[in-house]
């Protein structure tokens, strides 16, 4: 699984004109699931992204995390997030996950986050056309990837 977490003051989704929903400040994450990914990559993730540290503390220093700062969470899934590029300009696809795999995987990310956090982690709509709307505070944005946690 891939992750693009970004420290936002406000983020939303909105599909068709409708807004399905909508943070303050806290996180923007695009969750892309590849083929292979595993419960454990998500359970990893899921950890790693609720204990990030990169929110200011009294002395502006990035020392607390999301939970630490009080801060929501959305989450979008983004199967571009696992485009090859190697050859030619037309990106693959290959890698990303089907819907049996991904859709799963997305889901529990998202409970487990909201289990660890004690906050719903709010979510788009998966294979939607969504529009995302952030305003990146900082800007603050880091890529994980659980193939390179080891």
């Amino acid at each position: 699984m891939r992750l693009v977490i970004q420290r936002v003051k406000s983020a939303s989704v909105t599909i068709d004109g409708n807004l399905v929903s909508a943070i303050g400040p806290g996180l923007l994450v695009l969750v892309g699931v590849a083929v292979g990914d595993t419960k454990d990559d998500m359970e990893w993730l899921a950890a790693k992204t609720a204990a990030l540290r990169i929110f200011d503390d009294e002395n502006g220093v990035m020392n607390r995390s999301v939970i630490d700062s009080d801060g929501e969470i959305l989450a979008v899934s983004q199967f571009t997030l696992n485009a090859s590029t190697k050859k030619g300009n037309r990106p693959s696809y290959i890698h990303a996950a089907a819907h049996e795999l991904a859709i799963p995987l997305y889901d529990a990310y998202c409970d487990r986050l909201s289990q660890i956090t004690g906050k719903k982690t709010l979510k788009g709509v998966f294979g939607a056309d969504m529009q995302v709307a952030l305003i990146n505070d900082g800007p603050v944005t880091i890529i994980i990837d659980s193939k390179l946690k080891e």
